[in-house]
């Protein structure tokens, strides 16, 4: 065995092999996959392997359709077959709920060049003749769909990469992995050893057990999943004979089931409510090409709605039930990326769909070690995503129900319910017993989302429409704008800065000039190649020492970032609070007066100026304050210890009695930002815009010293930004945007460029007669045409209007006039018009005022 490679990849499935394949096709020559048994020895071998391209988040989906595309590559260049059968498939609504998550499905596709099709049950019942098509109201028709050899698939990865130089090593299991101090790695086999400048756990059914050799307990969790095989079935032959083609796949959301063609008989497998986990506390490693004894009783449920909606499936026999571990995370999406804290150790684990996303994981992960970034927004995969909270009960309660779910409709006012409470702050009884809050999970906190007016009615009825909250949260918004409120934001992200070289390093990663102090400054933070990584209030609190607020969820991205450019010389002091600081906000035009109440120092404009940073008492209570808000009307930020949060809060509640002081929670302060055009981070900003495209440009000073991303940035501003972030108002009725909708435009010829090109790779649609029929152009409408996409979006109560904000290219970025945009929502194309100034405020005065 080698004793040095630049790389060492642990774990032989189907995204080790990627991961190496992609390592090598990258130039990394010198790398070596270490296997403890054989290639596909863990979840691999026994897929189904299936593949599809849609998904929830439009950037997992890119990779996804990456991975796809990638197969006929794969086969050319390592002369091994895929075993692949591209289908195509369709998507079962046996309700108008579930057609309406399929239209959305479709428009979030259409956004990303996909050429899916809302369909008739007749129309899929042509592709697939088993259904019984009185069960059903419509489909969704994806022709990037289909399956393949698991095996062989796998050995493909693996043969291209050894034809690039790759080496790969089995029968050999990894014992124990260190780190030296000049950060190199030895890794102990039970063949010797191996010293590698990377390593990356591609571990599978043991990815935690190779976590653990570096302290680290990675949120993962593997899950019993069973299907059948039937035996040889006449209506399969007989429709293979006479239409020439294969059966479609098929997903049955009411009966948790996806079924395809097998040989001449049928695979069907379930994602049932009663689920099992396997192995959930440690994996043995002596398992290996072994599968778990089948348990009928358990899916039964499942079996039974499917002999009801395919009729056929209960006339035939069942040839084999296969039962084997796969492993989730809580949200299950991979787990992909550099660990905080550690140099060079990767992860490209809880890879459950390996099929369907292990190019894309491949392809991100070798950029990402061989360029610095993974060259895709990727952040839905990245396993920087999960913090502390995730403990092994909380991963296992949280797997559990993501499976159980996986077929069902997840409302986009819906909050999941498995293992909370989690994180509480010290108002959790007072919101929830006393103010009848509904409560949301934000990164595993617990953050009230709007207020009943009875226990009996504090909960969300499940819609994609306007719901019962609406009327709610406009009284919410309503009594902010015309007297004040008072919100928890615990939900942030807290950092200090400190040290003599604080104020030049933050210079350095961000984009704004730092502030003078006691004020405040707004800033981006961009990646070397110019696009947006973060974006922070920065307060200098004086002697050396700055506070830092950024988007909660991204703590553990951002902490990796901030480390990774932190001095070694010790002039630079990091801390994450977490929870050891709480806030709340108060805003509104009272909310001064409120504040002058509990305050000892003056609080008047001319003495607390807008973006002003102060540290005084609030009620007796040591505090943090911010002059800011982003309801975008006067307000204030409020940072404590937690142990001052009830005190100061029910002291604001007394003080703001006489003003009409209302609760208000999180969708009321997103339906205020909307009012004045602020964007969100995960939303509007993301990696993959630069600060022009997002319109942040007034916070990007070009003109003061170097900042990492400044000579792209400087690019992006000489040349003028391809695509605009701008806000729409929106002629809707009784639905507003979710995100990702598509932006459709009259615009003639113009070359937007923002739209990737319809996939060109997928399966034939055919009509109940069996004649193929011609293809859709879903980016096209006569003289309509799709020209971007919606990021975010609700409703502005206050100034009555249904709002979004998208990216459209930027020579559109200024067109006010009516007719020239529509944004499809749920089906439908709604007319829309860019508002180049926010709707509430537009000159700021009140937050100023």
């Amino acid at each position: 065995m080698q004793e040095h490679a630049s790389a060492v990849v642990i774990g032989g499935g189907v995204v080790g092999c990627s991961v190496l394949y992609h390592l090598a096709k990258a130039g990394w020559k010198d790398v070596l996959l270490i296997e403890r048994s054989e290639l596909t020895s863990g979840s691999s071998w026994h897929a189904a392997g299936g593949f599809h391209t849609l998904n929830g988040d439009p950037n997992v989906a890119r990779l996804q359709a990456y991975t796809v595309s990638l197969y006929s590559e794969l086969e050319e260049l390592s002369g091994q077959s895929c075993g692949l059968h591209l289908t195509g498939g369709v998507m079962l609504a046996d309700s108008e709920e579930r057609l309406n998550f399929l239209r959305y499905t479709q428009a979030t596709g259409r956004a990303l060049g996909m050429d899916t099709e809302i369909i008739t049950p007749s129309e899929a019942k042509a592709m697939f003749p088993l259904m019984d098509e009185s069960r059903f109201v419509g489909a969704l028709w994806d022709p990037v769909e289909g399956h393949l050899d698991p095996s062989g698939t796998t050995h493909a990865y693996a043969m291209a990469a050894r034809k690039l130089g790759a080496k790969i090593e089995l029968r050999n299991r990894v014992t124990d992995l260190s780190q030296s101090p000049d950060g190199a790695w030895t890794v102990t086999t039970e063949k010797g050893t191996v010293r590698a400048e990377h390593v990356v756990n591609a571990g599978g059914l043991w990815a935690r057990e190779v976590g653990r050799m570096v302290g680290l307990e990675l949120p993962l969790l593997a899950m019993e999943h069973m299907y059948l095989l039937t035996e040889s079935m006449q209506e399969v032959r007989e429709f293979n004979e006479v239409s020439g083609r294969e059966l479609v796949g098929v997903i049955d959301f009411k009966g948790e089931i996806y079924t395809r063609q097998e040989r001449e008989g049928l695979l069907l497998g379930t994602y049932e409510k009663a689920c099992v986990p396997w192995s959930a506390k440690e994996t043995p490693w002596d398992f290996g090409h072994e599968l778990l004894q089948p348990d009928l009783d358990r899916i039964t449920p499942s079996l039974e709605v499917g002999f009801e909606h395919f009729p056929a499936f209960g006339r035939a026999g069942i040839k084999q039930i296969v039962n084997g571990p796969f492993t989730f995370a809580p949200d299950g999406n991979p787990l992909v990326g550099p660990v905080q804290g550690l140099t060079n150790f990767w992860c490209a684990c809880a890879v459950m769909a390996g099929f369907s996303q292990g190019g894309g994981v491949g392809l991100a992960l070798a950029n990402w070690m061989t360029e610095g970034d993974p060259g895709h927004d990727i952040f839905g995969m990245d396993v920087a995503r999960f913090g502390d909270f995730t403990s092994l009960r909380y991963t296992n309660a949280k797997v559990r129900e993501n499976y159980s779910r996986r077929f069902s409709i997840r409302f986009p006012n819906e909050e999941l319910p498995a293992a909370r409470p989690q994180q509480t702050t010290p108002l959790y009884d007072i919101m929830v017993r006393d103010n009848h809050a509904v409560m949301g999970n934000s990164w595993g906190l617990e953050t009230p989302l709007w207020f009943a007016p009875s226990a009996g009615e504090a909960k969300d009825d499940l819609s994609f429409h306007r719901s019962n909250d609406f009327a709610h949260v406009g009284a919410e918004v309503r009594a902010v704008r015309e007297r004040v409120g008072v919100t928890e934001i615990a939900n942030f992200a807290k950092y200090e800065v400190s040290g003599p070289g604080a104020g030049g390093w933050l210079s350095r990663l961000m984009t704004n000039t730092m502030p003078k102090p006691g004020r405040i400054v707004l800033t981006p933070m961009l990646n070397h190649e110019g696009k947006l990584i973060g974006d922070f209030t920065i307060a200098n609190a004086g002697d050396e020492r700055f506070m830092v607020w950024g988007s909660t969820a991204a703590q553990i991205y951002h902490m990796r970032w901030f480390e990774r450019h932190l001095p070694t010389d010790g002039t630079v002091r990091l801390r994450r609070f977490g929870q050891e600081l709480v806030g709340l906000s108060i805003a509104g035009p009272q909310s001064r007066a409120v504040l002058e109440k509990l305050a000892d120092i003056d609080v008047s404009n001319e003495a607390f100026r807008f973006m002003d940073y102060r540290e005084m008492d609030v009620a007796g209570c040591p505090c943090k304050v911010n002059r800011i808000s982003y309801t975008g009307d006067l307000g204030y930020e409020i940072w404590m210890e937690p142990a001052y949060e009830r005190t100061v809060y029910l002291a604001i509640k007394d003080a703001g009695s006489e003003f009409g002081i209302a609760d208000f929670g999180m969708r009321a302060l997103l339906s205020m930002r909307l009012e004045k055009n602020f964007p969100t981070w995960f939303a509007e900003l993301r990696p993959i815009y630069g600060p022009y495209e997002g319109a942040m440009e007034r916070f990007v000073k070009l003109s003061k010293n170097d900042f990492i991303g400044m000579s792209k940035a400087a690019e992006e501003h000489e040349k003028g930004p391809k695509a605009r972030r701008v806000s729409f108002a929106i002629q809707a009725d009784d639905t507003d945007v979710m995100g990702d909708e598509p932006v459709w435009a009259t615009v003639g010829d113009v070359d937007h460029g923002l739209v990737s090109p319809p996939h060109g790779y997928g399966a034939p649609r055919f009509d109940a007669s069996g004649a193929e029929m011609p293809k859709i152009h879903p980016q096209r409408d006569g003289e309509w045409r799709v020209v971007g996409w919606v990021t975010s979006g609700g409703y502005g109560h206050y100034v009555d209007m249904s709002l979004a904000q998208g990216y459209v290219p930027a020579a559109m970025a200024d067109i006010e006039e009516e007719g020239v945009f529509e944004i499809e929502i749920l089906g439908k194309r709604r007319s829309a018009r860019i508002l180049t100034e926010p709707p509430f405020d537009p000159q700021g005065e009140r937050m100023r005022g």
